[in-house]
């Protein structure tokens, strides 16, 4: 499970000015065009709910019967219907009440049931189910008028609302949520909180609010939700800033030719070695003495014994932008990441200069440079060298750096396939393997996924660099960080 998906927010604006600017324009994006169109008040019919009004990367609608097409903005969304993002795909989904539901990448969302009426909101009725991944919801006014027949549920857990805004990342084996505005009600399922019921859980329930600084959780093994400390600032003007920095990019379509999508920034950085200085092993100049005195040879000093070379990928200290932009493949964070810590970032808005979005997780995007263009040649294999890397610990104790020692990346371009490897330490972890094999998608991209660690990243279209995120679940904790590489 993800358990940083709350990625920084960018500055503390109303929630409610956006809000009422954002309903009142439904953004259509075609490949380098913009266009605004004012909706009209029953621009919905009665078997639309809502419309996709921003998508970034690759996403999918699954509708009534198994019918899968791709999303694109304008995309119409009816109650039943599934909205599936791969690596890279993220979308904003406005709803006939003006709410707000921001699914992230690798998520999977079913809107099970839509009732709203503008004459009678109060009975309005509302089911989101998140099977997996990231998602934020702002209630409209059926929410905010029906709180007692608003529900989101997750794999393990029934969420209802007392507030307007909230995160959610839910898997398997646990959620997370954390709230911008109002509050929330999450409680695990049991006879007295059914999967089939609405609104909030009282059994076994703990209410959140935006005034606490903290963050709700439940995994599998636990009978209730716990509230843990949350370090992240909250900011009800995230999504907005996530519309308008995805516009500003023009990248907001999705092509159904390709297989898969991914991002990463590649960036070169000279490893931190240890200076060592070795005395000459010459002998020193020898005088010989007159032939009734014996002769004495000094010997040599022995050579200072060589300190091995210690390598750490990880910067000491934040690369230069200049240095970053330089390259093909370029990563971009959503806000502030991990603040101090970060050291091989860009801001979006510095990243997407020139470059498309590959691949990405909640925090990170990777963009890459292609001039209109995703094909890659057959480049036979290629073995990568790893350039730089930050790797991140999560623990209840907070959050802190590791060290990045080595690793190797080979791509298969003729069979596409690839496998890597990637070893970290800490003194809380010890020495820590991250490793992964399997198929390369259409336009260079690659990902994998098991129940204790997941990646996905995506390669420079001449096959000169490439890079991935990559996720490992610990018993304490989780690992989250980035790689970039370079052609051998």
């Amino acid at each position: 499970m993800n358990i940083e998906f709350f990625a920084g927010y960018l500055t503390a604006l109303s929630c409610r000015r956006w809000l009422t600017a954002l309903a009142v324009v439904a953004m259509t994006i075609t490949a380098g065009t913009v266009q605004a169109e004012t909706p009209a008040p029953n621009q919905f019919d009665s078997s639309q709910i809502g419309e996709v009004s921003l998508v970034l990367g690759k996403a999918w609608l699954e509708s009534a019967g198994g019918r899968k097409k791709p999303i694109i903005p304008g995309t119409l969304i009816r109650a039943t219907d599934r909205i599936h993002t791969e690596s890279n795909g993220h979308v904003h989904i406005r709803f006939i009440d003006q709410a707000l539901v921001s699914v992230r990448p690798d998520s999977r969302l079913q809107i099970v049931r839509y009732d709203y009426s503008a004459e009678q909101p109060e009975q309005s009725t509302i089911k989101l189910s998140l099977e997996e991944g990231v998602t934020r919801s702002i209630s409209g006014k059926g929410a905010r008028a029906a709180r007692e027949r608003f529900r989101m549920n997750t794999p393990i857990a029934a969420i209802g609302v007392r507030g307007t805004d909230f995160l959610v990342s839910a898997s398997q084996g646990g959620v997370r949520a954390l709230v911008n505005e109002g509050a929330i009600v999450l409680a695990p399922f049991s006879s007295d909180c059914t999967v089939d019921a609405f609104g909030p859980c009282a059994v076994n329930a703990i209410e959140l609010t935006d005034t606490s600084l903290q963050i709700i959780e439940l995994d599998g093994s636990s009978a209730s939700p716990r509230l843990l400390p949350s370090s992240h600032e909250r900011d009800p003007g995230m999504m907005r800033d996530e519309v308008e920095l995805a516009l500003a990019g023009n990248k907001a379509t999705v092509s159904a030719e390709d297989d898969n999508g991914a991002s990463i920034y590649q960036e070169s950085i000279t490893l931190k070695r240890v200076s060592t200085e070795v005395a000459s092993a010459s002998p020193p100049a020898v005088t010989l003495p007159e032939p009734s005195v014996p002769v004495v040879f000094t010997p040599a000093p022995s050579p200072t014994p060589q300190v091995p070379v210690v390598a750490d990928f990880t910067p000491p200290a934040p690369v230069i932008p200049t240095a970053l932009t330089e390259r093909q493949l370029v990563w971009g964070r959503w806000a502030d990441g991990q603040a101090d810590q970060e050291r091989i970032t860009l801001t979006y808005l510095e990243a997407k200069e020139g470059r498309d979005i590959t691949v990405g997780n909640t925090d990170y995007m990777l963009f890459r440079t292609e001039n209109g263009s995703t094909r890659i040649q057959a480049l036979g294999t290629i073995g990568f060298s790893l350039n730089s890397a930050q790797a991140f610990y999560h623990s209840e104790s907070g959050v802190v750096s590791m060290a990045v020692s080595g690793g190797s990346l080979n791509i298969d371009f003729d069979n596409n396939s690839f496998a890597t490897s990637l070893d970290m330490s800490h003194s809380l972890t010890g020495n820590v393997n991250f490793s992964a094999a399997g198929r390369l998608y259409s336009g260079g991209y690659f990902h994998t996924r098991s129940a204790t660690e997941r990646m996905a990243g995506a390669v420079s279209l001449d096959g000169a660099e490439a890079g991935y995120f990559f996720e490992k679940q610990l018993d304490s904790g989780n690992i989250q960080g980035l790689t970039l590489w370079g052609k051998q």
